[in-house]
């Protein structure tokens, strides 16, 4: 997709964002075991050693997927990915998110959604986001960083056709709901 850096490395200097690696697995996977992590998600038992190998498998081949590391203590908190809107020509969106639950509260997504976004938005006027109808806490946590409901649509993802609320983030949006200017 023309001028978008999908394999980028981001940080705010307690966060860091940087391209996943194989290296990544056993941190990734300890950020992931908890049951809690994927309880409202579609894949309820992705903390399942079996369940979250192929899912790891899935992030390392697919393009933008970057690990969340706390810059302080190193730690692999999670992980998100851009990836192509599929029926939005020229649209980015995050997703594939997410944290292991010692990072949950909001400060920790607020500075991963600021990182993204703001990479998006240097050269495209909107991100998108995808979350599954009954994914509440993500629905929740998405406006609260300005995210804003456009349709509902069956999309395909890269792991099959799902169910999906499709929102959008602008400059805009980002900066009413946070009180403060997106970096874009």
């Amino acid at each position: 997709m023309r001028d978008f850096e999908w394999d980028v490395t981001l940080s705010d200097g307690v966060l860091e964002m940087r391209p996943l690696q194989e290296s990544d697995r056993e941190g990734l996977y300890l950020a992931a075991s908890d049951p809690a992590t994927w309880a409202q998600h579609p894949a309820k038992d992705r903390h399942l050693r079996e369940k979250f190998d192929p899912y790891f498998d899935f992030l390392l081949g697919a393009v933008g997927t970057l690990v969340a590391v706390d810059a302080a203590s190193g730690a692999i908190m999670g992980c998100s990915r851009f990836y192509p809107v599929p029926d939005q020509e020229d649209g980015i969106a995050i997703g594939f998110t997410f944290l292991g639950c010692p990072y949950w509260g909001g400060a920790w997504n607020r500075r991963m959604k600021a990182l993204m976004v703001g990479h998006v938005l240097k050269s495209r006027p909107a991100v998108w986001l995808h979350i599954a109808p009954d994914n509440m806490r993500s629905q929740i946590a998405s406006g609260r960083v300005g995210a804003v409901h456009q349709y509902n649509a069956d999309l395909d993802l890269g792991t099959g056709v799902a169910p999906y609320k499709c929102y959008t983030i602008t400059a805009q949006s980002w900066a009413q709901a946070i009180g403060t200017p997106i970096n874009g």
